[in-house]
């Protein structure tokens, strides 16, 4: 999926801005009067998550639908031309409609979905009205429960409880635009460098191509040089001296297409791309030929203000503060980040596991780790395996093309160890490798309840990834007896699986910032430093080890919970990001570590 771009054949409009929206109690009403202009409409940001906007329980906790509205124009000029909608996403199910006619409906909140709109709108001022529901249930990705509680005297309230831990930020949290292109136009690029110089396109086109589709590619250095040209919808080539991508030297190179219509009219786009290769020996994973060991964080794409919504500032605040520590790599945990996060993190030579909203896959086990419901109902209940593979189709077609994307992650914790994980996971695995020409590695990341034992899917993936809290969910304060159990299961599962790589996907301890004891004590900054100490000692005794993903990067929310003071404080750094101590003690690990 092309991200929306000007060139010479394509204009685009960003219709990010104030909003017009309301909460709504009456979904059928919306839908009714969706050609006219909201009544009572509040000013809202977009993009951004609505629940941290305005005070009140009742609107940052709101159950259901709600709608948001703006007008835009249409040129003479542009209707000659073919015209898209595109939406960075909608969390979670959105209903479009555009002067009063509904255009179409999605459904997952965190990738990306057009309508093309040419016979729809008209010149001069158009109205599009956008209804979103934000529930998560056992169909949805991530996954929640809708409860219905009642109290005495009182009347019925229904709540919506996810079975992740973080919070159920939604509304348009990624920017929508408006573009054109010819009558004829180019709809996907797929590019796949190698370390080597050698690269394969294939590129799609569609529209009023005539009797043959012609189509030129050019292949461009970072300086606009030419390198080599080609010609045909498909195709390979080699260049001599190219310069591989890698953390150090994150160089990009450009694929510039051009599409001819029936009416000798060109569509243009320019894709960038990086010649680079990933692959798996000897239980470690490798960048064009070399073990890179995998250090950094398990990272929300959240903050104060703006909730989970797509923030350059912050995204390059993020970044800059993994390169001051040394880390390489960090996992979209646990959805797909923005669009611009995957150009900023090819860019700037970062390495990113990819990971899809599959979280809260446990029906016995709720945000903030308290366990419920039913423990051996998971795959007999949930009803997502056919979302789920939309999903991973969307993630991989998005993201096919970035050089920082280096591996999937099919889901976070799911009930691994139950019978029926590994019928339901084994197509899905599969189905991403087929999607991916690139073949990156395919992970799934399993939490405590899956042992070395019980584990049901761990033949599937390429690597190991493990979420371990030894020495914080059990044997708290207890930071040799956990580091021995934390070593124990990870020769456990070496033994069960001796030629996968392993690694940590999350390990962490609540921490609270300007709170210190001398004797280390639980949820001070000398425990959070003496617990990153702990586990790097047992990284460090075992050769197979690949990486080391920290829970958190930072300070997050959550749904909330007497285990969660004002949100998830594992993070080496706090919501605005500030570091605590344990931040230092990773920066002199990790820079000291081999580039």
């Amino acid at each position: 999926m092309l991200y929306p771009k000007m060139t010479e054949s394509r204009q685009v409009f960003d219709l990010s801005g104030i909003w017009d929206f309301s909460l709504v109690s009456d979904p059928e009403a919306v839908r009714e009067h969706a050609g006219e202009t909201l009544k009572k409409g509040i000013p809202m940001p977009v993009p951004s998550a609505y629940n941290e906007i305005y005070p009140g329980r009742e609107f940052a906790d709101h159950v259901g639908e709600m709608v948001y509205q703006r007008t835009f124009v249409v040129t003479e000029q542009m209707k000659k031309e073919r015209i898209v909608l595109r939406f960075g996403s909608a969390a979670h199910r959105a209903q479009i409609w555009l002067n009063g006619r509904c255009i179409g409906r999605h459904k997952g909140g965190f990738l990306p979905f057009s309508f093309e709109i040419t016979g729809d709108v008209r010149t001069g001022e158009n109205l599009l009205t956008v209804m979103i529901n934000n529930i998560v249930d056992y169909s949805t990705l991530p996954c929640g429960r809708v409860v219905t509680e009642e109290y005495p005297g009182m009347q019925k309230k229904t709540v919506n409880l996810p079975n992740f831990d973080f919070y159920n930020y939604a509304g348009l949290l990624r920017p929508v635009w408006l573009y054109t292109t010819p009558k004829a136009w180019i709809s996907d690029i797929t590019i796949n460098g190698h370390a080597d110089g050698s690269f394969t396109w294939q590129v799609d086109a569609e529209g009023e191509l005539g009797e043959e589709k012609k189509i030129r590619i050019t292949v461009l250095d970072e300086t606009g040089k030419e390198l080599f040209s080609g010609e045909g919808e498909n195709g390979a080539g080699k260049l001599d001296q190219i310069r591989p991508w890698s953390v150090e030297d994150p160089c990009l190179y450009a694929l510039r297409t051009e599409l001819w219509g029936s009416d000798g009219r060109r569509d243009v786009y320019t894709e960038e791309f990086g010649f680079r290769d990933i692959t798996i020996e000897n239980c470690r994973i490798l960048l064009n030929g070399r073990p890179v060991y995998l250090r950094g964080f398990g990272r929300h794409e959240e903050g104060p203000f703006r909730g989970r919504s797509t923030d350059p500032v912050l995204m390059t605040k993020d970044l800059g503060l993994l390169k001051w520590m040394g880390a390489n790599s960090f996992r979209t945990s646990h959805y797909p980040n923005s669009e611009e996060m995957m150009q900023l993190c090819d860019r700037m030579g970062i390495l990113v596991i990819d990971e899809s909203p599959a979280v809260g896959l446990n029906t016995g086990f709720t945000a903030t780790g308290l366990l419920g419901g039913d423990p051996e109902g998971t795959w007999k209940t949930l009803k997502t395996a056919e979302h789920h593979r939309t999903v991973m189709e969307e993630m991989v077609k998005r993201d096919k093309n970035h050089p920082c994307v280096i591996a999937w992650s099919v889901a976070n914790e799911p009930a691994s160890q139950e019978e029926g994980a590994r019928e339901y996971f084994e197509p899905l695995v599969r189905l991403t490798k087929e999607l991916d020409v690139q073949r990156r590695p395919v992970t799934i990341v399993t939490y405590e309840g899956s042992t070395p034992d019980t584990c049901r899917v761990a033949e599937l993936c390429d690597f190991l990834m493990l979420n371990r809290y030894r020495g914080w969910y059990d044997t708290e304060g207890q930071l040799p007896e956990a580091a021995a159990k934390l070593k124990a299961e990870l020769e456990g599962f070496h033994r069960r699986c001796p030629d996968k790589p392993v690694m940590l996907g999350e390990y962490g301890a609540d921490t609270i910032a300007g709170l210190h004891d001398l004797n280390a004590r639980l949820f001070t900054e000398e425990y959070q430093t003496e617990f990153m100490k702990a586990y790097s000692e047992v990284f460090d005794s075992l050769p197979y080890i690949t990486g080391e993903h920290v829970w958190v990067f930072a300070d997050f929310a959550t749904a909330e919970n007497i285990k969660r003071v004002d949100g998830n404080k594992k993070g080496i750094f706090t919501r605005d990001r500030r570091p605590k101590q344990a931040a230092y003690f990773l920066k002199e690990r990790w820079s000291g570590m081999d580039k």
